[in-house]
């Protein structure tokens, strides 16, 4: 029987500024700062998570991979059979990605698996040889990524059992500029296509924006929030268009794509205690008081949290409490989920399969849907 031949890329930097507040890792100063602010890459344990699925499901596995930190630590861990690609390089450049997936094309791979961010999937444009990612990045803007590690070894064992170009489709890479993130702003531009395994509901949908004609719904949807809180109230405030409508409406101009941490006030204003915070400086304030987690899902994908809020970690939801954990969504923005339910990836499978069920989620004034929540 012949063996099931898989390409495997991880980019050991890809997501280390998420925790630490950075909102990427694109460039080596970001990297540097990451490092020193405590910041550190989930994408080998993803890749792993991910590959120790597949060897249960494919018995007969090669891993084509380079040797060291970009892919063959994590076959080698696993005890899996692996063909060396290419040589570690002296630091994980874009030209490295891409002449490990040429290595690995050449060697006879069925299937690229790379564990990175949207950054990474434009390093690997078009090479020609389907691929999927296991999400590991900050953004993840794109719909070539499995909503994760689990649904990503599904798809590959299920690609690797019948491994033909035709049960794939092209699906979009997206990636923004994370210099304008850091001013808060957003710019996403589609820079090509890959080819992806159809994978159905375990491929992670395209990051869609807010519509402009929300915009009445949303400052509808910040009063019913607001009028929820109680002076003395703690809140941590996550990312995005429809959170910001709360923010304005407490008087304060909020950080769009970071986390906040806001004291309500007497006269039903806010103060902020810390703007665009890391997940330290949240554990220390969280120590001291309890608190209310506000967060609003991502257009179009879904996630609560795990995308673009990473500082929301595990240990800071589990010092306010998954009970705590408040969602908010427009209706227009649960209708661009089709029907799907929410998602969370925190990289803790306890906590994801704790927060999995039915989540009451506030839609306006006086007015709620409960949906599905699902872990990635």
């Amino acid at each position: 029987m012949r063996a099931a031949r898989l390409g495997l890329i991880v980019n050991p930097i890809a997501g280390i500024g998420g925790q630490v507040g950075l909102k990427g890792s694109d460039g080596a100063a970001v990297v540097a700062l990451a490092r020193s602010l405590g910041g550190h890459s989930v994408a080998p344990e993803r890749a792993r998570t991910a590959l120790a699925i597949v060897r249960e499901r494919i018995p007969h596995l090669v891993v084509l991979a380079p040797a060291g930190v970009m892919g063959g630590d994590a076959a080698t861990a696993l005890g899996l059979q692996i063909e060396t690609v290419s040589a570690p390089p002296p630091a994980t450049t874009a030209a490295d990605t891409r002449i490990a997936a040429a290595a690995a094309r050449d060697a006879g791979a069925d299937l690229l698996l790379f564990a990175g961010g949207d950054g990474t999937a434009a390093d690997l444009l078009g090479i020609d040889l389907p691929a999927l990612g296991v999400p590991a990045g900050v953004k993840m803007y794109s719909s070539v990524f499995a909503t994760g590690p689990r649904a990503a070894a599904e798809i590959v064992a299920s690609y690797l059992a019948d491994p033909r170009p035709d049960r794939c489709e092209p699906r979009e890479v997206m990636d923004v500029d994370e210099a304008a993130i850091r001013r808060d702003e957003r710019f996403a531009r589609l820079l090509g296509t890959l080819l992806v395994p159809a994978g159905g509901a375990g491929l992670q949908s395209l990051k869609t924006m807010s519509l402009a004609d929300d915009v009445a719904a949303t400052e509808r949807l910040a009063v019913a929030v607001i009028r929820r809180l109680q002076p003395g109230d703690l809140v941590v405030l996550g990312p995005g268009t429809t959170t910001a409508a709360i923010a304005r409406g407490l008087g304060l101009r909020p950080t769009l794509l970071g986390v906040d941490l806001l004291e309500i006030e007497g006269d039903g204003r806010a103060r902020v205690l810390a703007a665009d915070a890391p997940e330290a400086q949240l554990l220390v304030a969280l120590a001291a008081r309890p608190a209310t987690i506000v967060v609003s899902p991502t257009g179009g994908q879904g996630f609560v949290l795990g995308r673009g809020n990473q500082q929301i970690s595990p240990a800071v939801v589990r010092a306010v409490g998954p009970e705590r954990l408040v969602v908010v969504a427009t209706p227009a923005k649960l209708a661009t989920l089709g029907g799907r339910p929410l998602l969370v990836d925190t990289g803790d499978e306890a906590l994801d399969a704790s927060l999995a069920g039915y989540r009451r989620v506030i839609t306006g004034p006086g007015a709620a849907s409960v949906v599905e929540v699902r872990r990635g």
